[in-house]
């Protein structure tokens, strides 16, 4: 059985395509919304949990390939996967390439489909996974004062507590403070776990100064 909070939505302006792929997402315990265009799923409020969107290439209005290029612009995550009977090469290569799951030729067989949803949905469910990781981590690097967070920035470049001292003006023993109290707030014990807690949470290296000569 798929997760509640996991849906598909099918996206196509032929009415008998539509119920027929809701028909089918039933067979497979999937819950489905359909639309028959474009315009009509980008004025539903996004789906909280993992999604999977089942869209036709070829659409009056919004096509597949501008909804796609909405969705990029709108910063939204649904996985997509598009079916057309109009595809070529060139096409599958363009949508691939921003990120769609699968690119399926009309007629398609439902057991092809179905693996491509469940691909879509499996994908979709990594990436909240990872987006509240990052979020979570962000928000603890939100308690960080000013001086903690730049000691951390040198500490996962692999500075020692002396070097960091002397980068930033301060004594060892105040670098060890700030690092002890930093790496209490993320909870983490070593410096290995400090620099995959900033990798998590998406924070860019720190802009080191030339050295003067």
């Amino acid at each position: 059985m798929t997760s509640q909070s996991q849906l598909v939505f099918v996206i196509d302006d032929d009415e008998s395509v539509r119920k027929g792929l809701k028909r089918l997402l039933r067979s497979a315990n999937y819950e489905s919304e359909v639309f028959k265009s474009a315009s009509d799923f980008l004025a539903r409020p996004p789906h909280p949990g993992p999604a999977c969107v089942i869209v036709d290439v070829q659409m009056p209005g919004v096509n597949g390939i501008d909804f796609q290029k909405a969705l990029i612009q709108r910063r939204r995550e649904e996985q997509l996967v598009f079916i057309t009977g109009y595809g070529n090469i060139p096409m599958c290569a363009q949508v691939m390439k921003a990120g769609a799951v699968d690119f399926l030729p009309k007629p398609f067989k439902s057991r092809e489909l179905l693996k491509c949803v469940e691909h879509a949905l499996d994908r979709s469910t990594e990436q909240r996974r990872g987006a509240a990781e990052r979020n979570e981590a962000r928000r603890l690097l939100d308690l960080l004062t000013a001086r903690e967070f730049e000691v951390m920035q040198l500490v996962i470049t692999g500075m020692l507590n002396k070097q960091v001292g002397g980068e930033l003006g301060v004594a060892e023993k105040t670098v060890k403070v700030h690092r002890g109290r930093l790496m209490q707030k993320l909870g983490v014990t070593s410096v290995a776990e400090l620099v995959h807690f900033v990798q998590r949470a998406g924070v860019p290296p720190p802009v080191r100064s030339e050295t003067k000569v």
